[in-house]
């Protein structure tokens, strides 16, 4: 078995999942990002962080060596960094998020189209597995006055709590346009931010922001009609994609696919004030999910509705708000837990990786 074999294998051992297919698309794409002695490395890393003395134990080697080999690694985005009270410490990112997004700097044509054969042929299928990998939180203005809205909801909130933000385009939008098949949305909105102070400051992708400017982006991309989502978990979690069913990897899966649950809903739904609606229709025109009709006045299909908010944007009238739906499932507390719903969906033994 190669090295890229093992590589695929492994990535797929992970909650997040990386399917193999019938015709090897997916080592074409792994070769495209590691040599084959990375790739190695790469597949007997473990989720758990581990610092280079920790891998030299478990591995064999030279720690020093180690060290500077995976502090390359991770500053191609080939695997997980952290700050440790040890040191640097080193694990496995999955592929998607992960190891595919912090490609966006090397994305060209061809690697595009092995991305986009990639999705088509086995990729697409793991966005149907639960818990999803990603949620939808709300865009703040278009919730109802009085509504509670949790830390966890809150895009403005998750920003404020940051010590560091930044930008980065949005690899799906740029990857559909090496196709020719770009669209009309923006692509410099994808953001990242860290309890850490200058996480981003010499990141060669990511474009290091104050609070404020963060703040604009987030604006721009809902203003855009853009849908703010990040993982699915209450806590740890350090970027808002913001995403569209013409280009994003996961909505693309509602889209295209025909998965209905392909994203987990935020805790909030649509509601029409039928007095103050004219019926212009403008706000259908947001609407990615096909969530709304109109009749007179606009109505909402509260089973297809994601929480979004971002047709109340679009609304001159004020008449869409958004309010909590009835006993909304709250989404895992954090990673590990968001790890062990989904190894278990998927019938893996997470131990075997940690």
């Amino acid at each position: 078995m190669d090295a890229y074999t093992r590589l695929a294998r492994h990535l797929d051992a992970l909650p997040n999942g990386f399917p193999l297919t019938e015709s090897g698309v997916e080592l074409r794409i792994l070769a495209r990002i590691f040599s084959p002695e990375d790739a190695e490395l790469a597949s007997r890393l473990r989720l758990t962080l581990e610092t280079p003395a920790q891998v030299a134990d478990r591995l064999g080697g030279d720690a020093r060596e180690l060290g500077h080999r995976l502090k390359d690694m991770a500053r191609r985005g080939q695997i997980a960094v952290a700050r440790t009270d040890q040191g640097l410490a080193y694990g496995d990112l999955p592929f998607v998020f992960g190891i595919y997004e912090n490609q966006v700097g090397t994305l060209d044509h061809e690697f595009a189209q092995l991305f986009e054969d990639y999705y088509r042929e086995a990729f697409g299928r793991e966005l149907a597995r639960q818990p999803q990998i990603h949620r939808v939180i709300p865009v703040e203005e278009a919730v109802e006055a009085g509504i509670e809205i949790r830390p966890f909801e809150s895009a403005a909130g998750l920003l404020a709590r940051a010590k560091a933000w930044g930008v980065l385009d949005c690899i799906c939008r740029k990857q559909k346009s090496l196709l020719g098949e770009a669209c009309e949305h923006p692509v410099d909105v994808c953001m990242a931010f860290s309890t850490m102070p200058g996480a981003f400051d010499r990141n060669p992708v990511i474009q290091a922001l104050s609070l404020e400017q963060a703040q604009a982006v987030l604006r721009r991309a809902a203003e855009a009609g853009l849908v703010h989502s990040v993982s699915n978990s209450q806590r740890d979690v350090g970027y808002i994609c913001n995403c569209c069913t013409c280009s994003c990897g996961i909505l693309r899966g509602l889209a295209e696919l025909g998965i209905a649950d392909v994203v987990a809903r935020s805790a909030f739904v649509m509601r029409v004030q039928e007095d103050n609606c004219v019926g212009c229709d403008l706000c259908l025109e947001r609407c990615q999910f096909r969530a709304m009709t109109l009749d007179g006045v606009v109505h909402i299909d509260a089973g297809r509705c994601v929480g979004c908010g971002v047709c109340a944007l679009a609304c001159p009238e004020g008449a869409l708000l958004l309010v909590r739906r009835e006993q909304p499932e709250p989404p895992p507390l954090d990673e590990a837990e968001w790890r062990r719903k989904r190894a278990a969906a998927r019938g893996l033994d997470l131990q075997a990786v940690l």
